[in-house]
């Protein structure tokens, strides 16, 4: 296992300072994210040069790209299509779902041609709170035909190109626990293109042990964010897990963290991830509000680095 970053932390540094900041800090990778409002890659003008100037800029500065990701456009695949994602790109629905297959398309393109094997993402939810099983018992089932509908063509392209599309559970995502996740793979006949980015902080606020989703789903876990949580029980007492509001705002019941600062185990979780078989990087994905950028990630390393494993499994018993 090596230890990566997601870009975020690092959007108010050019690109190549970015990169030279995340090799200092001893990181070996970075989840590179394409959406339109990032600052680091304009996606059609990379696709059109076949990602060449990224690759040089990544390649001086010896870091490695884990993973593309387009999470803001790939919610608009299957919504909500309300006003609340005009933000990502204003239309009707339609328009809205044309946009998210295009740039999908375009996201799948750049990272064959980059050779990058995984784009992690968001598909979105119609209807989130279908969840609750009123006024239907079955309301979130009912949405499986849609999502089989708009998932499968993206799939087939991503598989064509040699790409796995690693999505991620969240909160307002048709996959967001083990259950749903399971119901995404259902719904696509189990396609061997659909794979999971792996977050234990967002399945921890679904209420979900994130080491029970490794020991389930584990092969098919391809990229993995490193981010903590953390109940806080004297706010969870009067708001819950789910309280509206900014997630830096005093109050809240859970609150994102660095691994560390919150309440997961990381030596569960990287043991189960060792036992399922996975090798790749382990991004640290700082949402932190009480830590600035670099002083967030800088916690992280010194948390997470001392507990990788830096070799598979001996494959016979010494002792």
């Amino acid at each position: 296992m090596k230890l990566g970053v997601c870009a975020q932390a690092f959007y108010h540094l050019p690109l190549d300072a970015a990169l030279k900041q995340v090799a200092a800090l001893g990181l070996s990778a970075m989840e590179l994210p394409v959406h339109r409002a990032n600052p680091f890659v304009d996606l059609e003008s990379a696709v059109a040069g076949r990602g060449e100037a990224l690759r040089r800029s990544f390649a001086t500065a010896g870091v490695t790209i884990s993973a593309l990701s387009n999470h803001a456009e790939g919610q608009l695949l299957f919504g909500p299509h309300s006003a609340d994602t005009d933000v990502m790109f204003e239309g009707d629905a339609p328009a809205k779902i044309a946009f998210a297959r295009k740039r999908l398309a375009l996201t799948a393109e750049l990272a064959e041609a980059m050779g990058v094997g995984i784009v992690s993402g968001f598909t979105g939810c119609e209807d989130y709170s279908r969840w609750f099983p009123w006024p239907v018992e079955d309301g979130y089932e009912r949405m499986m035909p849609a999502f089989r509908e708009r998932m499968m063509p993206v799939l087939d392209d991503f598989q064509r190109r040699g790409v796995r599309f690693a999505i991620e559970c969240h909160p307002r995502q048709f996959a967001y626990n083990l259950d749903t996740a399971r119901l995404a793979l259902e719904a696509v006949d189990h396609h061997p293109a659909l794979a999971f980015n792996f977050d234990p902080a967002n399945l921890m606020i679904a209420g979900t042990d994130p080491v029970a989703f490794i020991a389930e789903l584990g092969d098919r876990i391809v990229h993995v964010h490193a981010k903590d949580g953390e109940l806080v029980a004297h706010h969870a007492a009067r708001s819950g897990l789910q309280a509206h509001g900014a997630w830096d705002r005093p109050g809240r019941g859970f609150r994102f963290r660095v691994p560390g600062w919150g309440d997961l185990s990381w030596k569960r979780i990287l043991t189960e991830l060792q036992t399922s078989g996975y090798r790749g990087v382990i991004s640290i994905e700082h949402e932190d509000p009480t830590f600035a950028p670099i002083e967030g990630i800088e916690q992280a390393v010194r948390h997470l680095q001392p507990l990788l494993f830096r070799d598979p499994p001996a494959t016979s018993r010494w002792w």
